[in-house]
C-alpha cells in the first residue's frame, strides 16, 4: 500500500515551487521521507514561538498563516492551498515559527523534517536557491501588507480585497461580477487588519452607495471599474 501513496503525492510535490526542478530519483528521496498529517477545520498546526520541527507542504485543503496580538487581534499573512509550502524560513535559520498556522478547512499536510530538508539541500543546492526566491516573494507580500496597514483606510483595504476576489473567484454576467465570500466577517477583518464591526460597517456603506450588493455571503459588484476607482480615492 505504500507504493500507491508514494505515487499519489508526486503530483503535489511537483507543484511546489522549491521542488519544481527535481528529477524523479530526487522526488523519490522526498516521498520516502515525508509524513502525511491531517488536521480538522480550525485546528492549530503550530503556534508562533514554537521550535520549528520542519517544513509543511499543503496536499489538500487551506491553511491560514497569522500573527496574534496580546489583545487577541489577528492579522492574516497568507492563505496557502494545495502545493503551498509553509515554514521555509525557520527551517533555514534554526529559529522558532515566526507566526501561527491554522487549518481553515480539513487539511492534509506533508511534513518534511528539518534534518531531512537540510540533507536534501546539501545534495541539491538549487533547492536552497529556490527557497530563497520563495522567501523573497513572501517578504515582498509582507512589505505590501505593512504598506496597506500603514497608509490606507479600512474602506480601501476592504475594497481592494473585494476587487481581488471578484477577479480571482467571480463570474461575470450582465448584473456584474458575482462571487461568494470564502470566510465570515471575523476572518475578513483578520485579513485586512481590523475588527469585525468595522468590516460590517464598511460593507453596509459600500452597499448603500451602490458599489456592491450583498445577499448573505454572496457579493455582486455591478461595476468593477467603479469599485477599482475607489482604490485611488480612498486613503
Amino acid at each position: 500500500m505504500a507504493v500507491p501513496r508514494t505515487n499519489s503525492i508526486f503530483p503535489i510535490l511537483k507543484q511546489v515551487a522549491i521542488f519544481s526542478s527535481l528529477s524523479e530519483p530526487e522526488f523519490t528521496f522526498l516521498t520516502a521521507r515525508v509524513v502525511p498529517k491531517k488536521f480538522g477545520a480550525g485546528e492549530l498546526i503550530f503556534s508562533e514561538g514554537e521550535g520549528c520541527a520542519g517544513l509543511y507542504i499543503v496536499e489538500a485543503g487551506s491553511v491560514r498563516i497569522f500573527k496574534s496580538s496580546a489583545g487577541g487581534r489577528e492579522q492574516v499573512l497568507s492563505i496557502d492551498g494545495p502545493g503551498g509550502s509553509i515554514a521555509e524560513l525557520p527551517v533555514f535559520d534554526g529559529g522558532s515559527y515566526p507566526a501561527s498556522a491554522q487549518a481553515i478547512t480539513p487539511v492534509t499536510l506533508l511534513f518534511f523534517s528539518k534534518q531531512d530538508f537540510h540533507a536534501l539541500c546539501r545534495q541539491h543546492p538549487e533547492v536552497a536557491l529556490k527557497v530563497l526566491r520563495v522567501v523573497g516573494g513572501r517578504l515582498r507580500r509582507l512589505v505590501g501588507i505593512i504598506e496597506e496597514l500603514s497608509f490606507t483606510t479600512v474602506r480601501h483595504r476592504l475594497a481592494a480585497l473585494l476587487v481581488r476576489l471578484a477577479k480571482s473567484e467571480g463570474t461575470r454576467s450582465a448584473s456584474g461580477f458575482t462571487f461568494a465570500l470564502p470566510v465570515n466577517n471575523n476572518e475578513l477583518a483578520a485579513q485586512i487588519g481590523t475588527v469585525r464591526e468595522l468590516v460590517s460597517r464598511n460593507m453596509s456603506r459600500l452597499q448603500s452607495e451602490g458599489l456592491i450588493q450583498i445577499d448573505g455571503r454572496t457579493i455582486v459588484i455591478p461595476d468593477l471599474k467603479r469599485l477599482e476607482a475607489e482604490l485611488s480615492s480612498a486613503s
